[in-house]
């Protein structure tokens, strides 16, 4: 825990609480590094408050008097009702059931900070709340893998045939996305949500593999040349796969190099999309993997990002499931 996060959790014991005199829950989650548990001394530069989140009952009106400073830091009270926090964050309504549509329309780093931080006291069922939301259900999360070794395959020649024509500044480009998405596979992989490309690769280093990965990724960004970002970008994807093969997240996907359309680029290729197609189950699922643009919801959703865009999100998914189902 980080240490804002502790003071925040003394803030609340020692001052706040006693001027609660209803039943209610408390904690810190929502925005703010403090949150991750990533706060260092730039991040109290601005918006680090010895804060703590008091969630009431619906039609209850709470406004507790606090000192302005607790050790040092300004103080900062938030009230909430437990719906409104999470619809107004998430576009999330804790008392309606989620389906496959809410899953894939959250955003990831949303996920995180509603699950991330502490709860202090809880009269009103938030911990709940948040266990709903804890991670992924196993065939969304096997969907959004599906979606993520589709967004690495298709681009890994493409470095090279930039390279090819001298465009090194290009082919570097494409190696840079593809090691995001690798990581982003990665956070999938060990069922961690990611965060904001802020803390991407500080929460990246802390998953259980990534002590081992970053120098891999480290070398493909280090390339110079097309060739040797070629070397290194195999080198990535196999390390990658063979974590996917080592969680026996699926059966065994075999490895190999390849040439696609017989040109002088060599990539890595398993068919990570077609094992883990074959586990999934629920029919809901199974409908958007046979029949929408695998990883389309992605892209979208990190443009309508706002809990309010996430309703044109199910609309878009919608229309399209509707589309391909009448063709």
């Amino acid at each position: 825990m980080g240490a804002a996060l502790e003071l925040c959790r003394r803030f609340y014991g020692e001052v706040v609480r006693a001027r609660v005199d209803v039943p209610h829950s408390a904690g810190l989650l929502g925005r703010g590094s403090e949150v991750l548990g990533y706060d260092d001394a730039m991040s109290a530069d601005h918006n680090c408050e010895a804060r703590v989140l008091v969630f009431v009952p619906p039609g209850v009106t709470l406004e507790p008097v606090v000192p302005d400073r607790f050790e040092g830091r300004p103080t900062l009270v938030e009230v909430h009702t437990i719906a409104e926090f999470f619809g107004s964050r998430l576009g999330f309504d804790p008392e309606a059931e989620l389906t496959v549509a809410d899953w894939l329309t959250f955003p990831e780093a949303g996920l995180l900070m509603m699950t991330a931080g502490d709860v202090f006291h809880d009269d009103l069922g938030l911990v709940d709340v948040r266990a709903r939301l804890a991670y992924y259900p196993d065939d969304v999360w096997r969907y959004l893998m599906i979606a993520a070794w589709w967004r690495v395959h298709p681009e890994m020649n493409l470095a090279g045939r930039a390279g090819y024509v001298g465009d090194e500044l290009g082919s570097s480009v494409i190696g840079a996305q593809l090691v995001q998405d690798l990581m982003q596979l990665c956070f999938l992989i060990e069922r961690r949500y990611a965060p904001y490309s802020k803390w991407l690769g500080t929460a990246f280093h802390q998953l259980p593999c990534g002590p081992a990965l970053t120098p891999l990724f480290e070398e493909v960004l280090a390339a110079s040349t097309w060739q040797q970002r070629e070397v290194k970008l195999i080198e990535a994807y196999r390390a990658v796969g063979e974590l996917h093969n080592q969680r026996r997240i699926t059966a065994h996907v075999e490895l190999e190099v390849e040439q696609l359309w017989g040109r002088p680029f060599r990539v890595l290729w398993g068919d990570f999309p077609g094992a883990l197609a074959a586990t999934i189950q629920d029919p809901e699922v199974r409908r958007i993997v046979d029949r929408w643009p695998v990883g389309g919801v992605d892209r979208v959703r990190d443009v309508l990002h706002r809990a309010s865009d996430r309703r044109l999100l199910v609309q878009l998914l919608d229309l399209r499931l509707g589309k391909d189902a009448a063709n």
